[in-house]
């Protein structure tokens, strides 16, 4: 029987799975590494030290079992790496996502009048969550970086290019369309890095990886490291990779990670469907293939559970649901969870979170139900908002990540958009979905129908008539404007 490794280079670890054909786990080691906060609202990474992670898992994951076929890698996105072409050696720290240190250039290009542009060419939002505006700041701020330019040396790639690089020893400088277009400056339309988009952010686009197919060739791990000789055939942003992991392979299927905030992805089909509430973006590119998403993400949903632990109205986050339970409704207390601003579809970054409708009969458990229910209320704004722009009808929702293990929450969040809830027996979805790219170019499974087929359902939960949610729903609308732009001080998030 065939196998594929996956390896996950996420936010604050690193994890390699091997799959078997059925996309059974057969092996897994994870490990974390050290996130740094130099200056308030700075986050970094050590690129050398998510090089020695990856190598560690791999080697954990490979000790003892057979020979994979392939290789898929996975990443979290935006984050981005500098660092010499010939020597591999980074040259600045890297620029986590969550940055916002590039808030005022974001600004600047707002103001000289390129957001409309931006959002038509790459389909995102002008923000400093993007990696443009974090390769601008390296050229500004790492005197080196200029000399490097001037060579033809320097290279700027997100975590998968610089994966790649190292694991083939050089030999290969690229990514997938899927982190490509996450970096705003990238045309999703013509798929390629965009000249414009380049002057507009001030990135040389000479600095930039070859874009290839998810599916696709992408070297061989070089000798002398775990794996060696492994094929790396797939590669994908984690959130792309999750959509492809869940089998989700129609035009409006969706899925929703449930994590510290949410991620969802609406499949479009093989056309960009525009919106002005939510991001554009390249679901995964199989040869002679394009499929589009979108996504919406929801800053709060676990984080702020894990606030009701830190402020000790639970003892843990899993409590919260024995709360929940433990009440008829939330006694009229509708949360806003807009403890980072408001993401996707409402886009406040200076809203803050609040509860609202308290009184003296409420208890903690009214609380907990009311936060769990902000998760749901979030999810079904993103969707509504998906299938109005799409035109597709939501057939299903398929979940994943930790907030989908609380049964109280999935069936809730049924009985809010009115169809199934499904989880599937693999949660790793993510890491899957990297497996599956690479063994559908390695000739591990012949094609998408194939793979949809594999899928396997673990739970599910079947929407339930709810009259009272009707108010709630009411209320949750009322809530919303009486929470925004509260904070004007705030960087845009």
């Amino acid at each position: 029987m065939p196998h594929v490794l996956a390896l996950d280079a996420g936010t604050t670890g690193v994890a390699s799975l091997l799959f078997d054909e059925r996309g059974r786990v057969v092996a897994h080691a994870d490990r974390d590494f050290e996130q740094r906060y130099p200056r308030p609202g700075w986050v970094e990474h050590d690129p050398e030290l998510i090089w020695a992670t990856a190598q560690r898992v791999m080697r954990a994951a490979l000790k003892g079992g057979p020979k994979p076929a392939a290789l898929g890698i996975t990443n979290q996105r935006e984050t981005v790496v500098a660092w010499d072409g010939k020597t591999g050696r980074p040259l600045a720290p890297a620029i986590v996502w969550q940055d916002r240190r590039t808030a005022p250039m974001v600004e600047a290009v707002r103001e000289a009048g390129h957001e409309a542009f931006v959002r038509e060419r790459t389909g995102l939002v002008l923000d400093a969550y993007f990696s443009a505006t974090k390769m601008r700041w390296l050229l500004e701020h790492v005197p080196r970086l200029e000399r490097h330019v001037k060579a033809g040396t320097l290279r700027f790639g997100t975590i998968d290019t610089w994966l790649i690089h190292l694991l083939t020893n050089g030999e290969v400088f690229a990514t997938d369309a899927t982190n490509a277009c996450r970096t705003q400056l990238f045309d999703i339309h013509n798929l390629a890095w965009d000249a414009e988009l380049g002057e507009v952010f001030g990135v040389p686009l000479d600095t930039l990886p070859e874009v290839r197919p998810s599916s696709g060739d992408f070297g061989f791990v070089a000798a002398g490291l775990p794996g060696a000789g492994l094929p790396i055939r797939g590669v994908a942003g984690d959130q792309q990779a999750a959509l492809f992991g869940q089998a989700c392979y129609a035009p409006g299927e969706a899925k929703t990670t449930y994590g510290t905030g949410a991620f969802l992805l609406m499949n479009t089909g093989t056309a960009p469907v525009a919106s002005d509430r939510l991001v554009t973006s390249v679901a995964w590119s199989l040869p002679g293939r394009t499929e589009y998403c979108l996504e919406g993400s929801i800053f709060t949903t676990g984080a702020a559970v894990q606030w009701l632990r830190d402020v000790g109205l639970v003892a843990a986050p899993a409590e919260s649901e024995a709360l929940a339970r433990a009440v008829r409704d939330t006694g009229g207390v509708t949360f806003v969870p807009a403890l980072a601003g408001l993401g996707a579809p409402h886009w406040d970054p200076h809203a803050r979170g609040a509860f609202l409708g308290l009184t003296r009969g409420t208890t903690r458990a009214h609380l907990a139900r009311a936060v769990l229910e902000s998760t749901a209320f979030s999810v079904k704004d993103v969707l509504d908002a998906m299938q109005e722009a799409s035109g597709h009808v939501l057939p299903r929702l398929r979940v994943d990540g930790g907030g989908s293990m609380n049964k109280w929450l999935m069936q809730f969040q049924a009985d809010t958009l009115g169809v199934p809830v499904e989880r599937p027996v693999v949660s790793e979805t993510t890491a899957l979905g990297a497996a599956y790219l690479a063994g559908l170019a390695s000739g591990v499974w012949k094609d998408t129908a194939e793979i949809a087929a594999r899928w396997k359902r673990g739970a599910a939960f079947s929407p339930r008539g709810r009259p009272e949610l009707a108010d709630a729903l009411a209320r949750w609308a009322r809530a919303l404007p009486r929470a925004a732009a509260w904070d004007e001080s705030a960087d845009p998030l």
